[in-house]
């Protein structure tokens, strides 16, 4: 994949297109390059992992220096390349290189001057989701936001360096408004989990918020952990509504960057080589079960919930580990070997490094995949899935089904016809938390407050639940 190893090229273009001088300048099987681009005064820039960290880099191309390093230090400017068209710099017309800096997991938005001096731009945002900054040479344009602040497409001029002049950037659109009083708002904090390997991961905590109720003397809320797709991604302290939807209502949400996860530089993100659906899933169940032993989260109403490869790391969770109480699994992956050989033509061969080659890896396939080991779930299930979904199909999530009916364990089916992979929406995305929300409460003996459909868990029989 891009993330893993990538080479730059670059060559004289004659007017018939043909190539000369043709040269690699950076990058290799275990060099990760990143956005390569040319400043205006024609020097050739790149990002690059060599330290392990993406970390700016001038080329020069005509004389014998190496690469220049232009932001040395254990952050991240770069992020997997997932699609095209992704930008963490751009060069303004000044001098200035304006670059987006995740360090431990957080986003920030500086400026880098010709003497590669590094000053964070003080703007309202923590996050910059979609790493999509552009600019005209003057005028910078992304996507922020931040734990109380949506994703918000803004436009800011950076003020001139030497007068040190403050300009407010403009506010163009925002995804969706988060209208709750301060009262309703949960605001993350950031932890550090020791790992049973003596390791640590990190995720965002996210205590329950209602300034209108007050939990019984004593109680801890229940926790559901959150679990993020990819697996190579990584979740933002950023204002989300599911999030909101549980702490408004009693609930604690644990956000995950598992090992895997972009944002803790090379060495995590490469941790999950050969280990997928193993270390992801214990830096899930490590971290559940630390917030509970710090009081933080009920150990007896633990619950875990994520789609894709998150919905992958719940099923692994749940027939491989008996911590959770209960789980949701939004399109998840269940049979590994299924999803090799039947994925796009990006992710053809993304399996190879977290599991192993086939058809040498077999075995390993089957050993981590869940609807193999269907029958040791005894915590009730409930599976979301799209009925249109080409990147795990519903047969995966019906051979669940089936495993789960054999054992009579207690499951429930929501199959959305129109849906593909990841529900589009906003229709489905609300039912699916009003689903979700109605299974938690049938597993955990409470009845929601919302006026919401009710959800029956089967045992033992075939059920599914068609949502229009």
């Amino acid at each position: 994949m891009p993330w893993d190893g990538t080479e730059l090229h670059v060559a004289e273009v004659a007017a018939d297109g043909t190539l000369a001088d043709e040269r690699v300048v950076m990058g290799g099987p275990e060099e990760s390059v990143f956005q390569p681009g040319w400043s205006p005064d024609g020097e050739l820039h790149a990002v690059s992992d060599r330290t392990g960290w993406w970390n700016l880099y001038a080329l020069d191309l005509d004389g014998d220096d190496g690469p220049r390093n232009r932001t040395p230090e254990d952050a991240e400017f770069g992020v997997p390349q997932w699609t095209f068209g992704l930008a963490t710099y751009g060069f303004l017309d000044d001098g200035r290189v304006a670059v987006l800096r995740n360090s431990d997991g957080e986003w920030s938005l500086c400026l880098l001057d010709e003497d590669d001096g590094l000053t964070g731009a003080d703007l309202p945002f923590s996050a910059y989701p979609h790493a999509r900054l552009a600019t005209d040479g003057e005028t910078l344009a992304f996507v922020g936001g931040g734990p109380t602040t949506p994703e918000t497409v803004a436009r800011w001029t950076p003020g001139d360096e030497r007068t040190d002049e403050s300009v407010e950037p403009v506010h163009l659109r925002q995804s969706f408004s988060l209208d709750l009083p301060d009262g309703l708002i949960s605001e993350p904090e950031h932890v550090d989990v020791p790992t049973r390997d003596g390791e640590t991961t990190h995720a965002y905590y996210y205590p329950p918020t209602n300034a209108d109720e007050r939990a019984p003397e004593g109680e801890q809320p229940p926790l559901v952990t959150m679990v993020h797709g990819g697996p190579t991604s990584q979740t933002l302290p950023i204002a989300k509504l599911a999030v909101q939807f549980y702490t408004t209502r009693g609930f604690a949400v644990a956000d995950v960057n598992y090992r895997g996860s972009t944002g803790y530089g090379r060495d995590y993100r490469d941790a999950l080589q050969g280990e997928w659906g193993v270390l992801d899933t214990a830096d899930c169940i490590d971290t559940a079960e630390h917030l509970a032993a710090t009081g933080r989260a009920d150990p007896d109403r633990l619950a875990i919930t994520g789609g894709s490869a998150g919905g992958y790391a719940v099923l692994c969770a749940l027939a491989f580990h008996d911590t959770f109480d209960a789980g949701a699994s939004h399109y998840g992956v269940a049979d590994l070997e299924a999803l090799a050989t039947g994925t796009h033509k990006f992710e053809s061969r993304y399996l190879d490094g977290l599991v192993g080659p086939l058809p040498e890896a077999r075995e390993t396939y089957e050993e981590r995949s869940p609807a193999f080991h269907a029958g040791a779930i005894d915590a009730p299930l409930l599976l979301l899935q799209g009925g249109e979904d080409r990147v795990v199909p519903q047969e995966q999530a019906e051979d669940m089904v089936d495993a789960l009916v054999a054992t009579e364990t207690p499951y429930a089916y929501a199959l959305f016809p129109g849906e593909r992979h990841g529900f589009r929406t906003a229709e489905a995305t609300r039912r699916a938390l009003e689903l979700e929300l109605a299974f938690y409460g049938e597993t955990f003996g409470f009845d929601p407050a919302d006026e919401i459909e009710e959800i029956k868990l089967h045992e033992g029989q075939r059920s599914v639940r068609r949502v229009e």
